[in-house]
């Protein structure tokens, strides 16, 4: 799979959401645990203050926001989704960056403990949600079972481009639907078929 296919990417994680209950899910919760990532990041791994480097304070909001491996994730998952496609991609880095600042300024609000437990607690309750969609919904196990570095990376933009596709009906590019539809179909379909085979073979 090429790393800036959104076609294949999308279909991939598509196949393991076809259901419209388990896509609401992933919908409420997946924005939800990049925040609470970025919250546990910030007491574990501080780096530079920007104000030390001679940002303005109130760019900084009062030493708040720094060079860290939270950053750093940011950064990476916006070039990315940029990279895959541009428009979407610009309001999925708009996104990563709110998440972010909003996590870095809840961080210093609880403190270094509170923030951990608040982060443990919300991402143990986002996760579980998850995988009760998976298995009482979509009844199949999470993407990230299979390929667990492209179903982190693709789940917030997955989410944000399904709202988009409902909402105003976006294509990266015209005929992205369809093809999508096209393979998740397929590929649904050849996992059922192996599903089948290996239930005969135990009966």
């Amino acid at each position: 799979m090429g790393l800036l296919d959104l076609e294949k990417h999308f279909a991939f994680y598509g196949a393991y959401h076809s259901n419209p209950i388990n896509i609401a899910i992933h919908i409420i919760f997946v924005w939800p645990i990049v925040f609470t990532a970025l919250l546990l990041l910030y007491p574990a791994s501080p780096i530079y203050d920007l104000s030390q480097l001679g940002f303005p304070r109130t760019i900084t909001l009062d030493g708040v926001l720094r060079l860290d491996v939270g950053f750093a994730v940011t950064v990476a998952y916006a070039l990315f989704y940029i990279c895959l496609d541009k428009k979407s991609g610009f309001v999925a880095a708009l996104m990563c960056f709110a998440c972010w600042v909003g996590s870095s300024v809840l961080a210093v609000r609880l403190g270094p403990s509170l923030a951990v437990k608040v982060g443990l607690a919300s991402q143990l309750l986002c996760w579980t949600g998850q995988f009760l969609g998976h298995g009482l919904f979509e009844k199949r196990a999470p993407a990230l079972l299979d390929n667990l570095a492209q179903a982190f990376l693709m789940a917030p933009f997955f989410v944000l481009l399904e709202i988009l596709q409902m909402v105003f009906g976006y294509e990266p590019y015209p005929g992205f639907q369809a093809r999508v539809n096209a393979k998740v179909e397929s590929s649904i379909k050849e996992w059922r078929e192996k599903k089948q085979m290996k239930n005969n073979k135990l009966t």
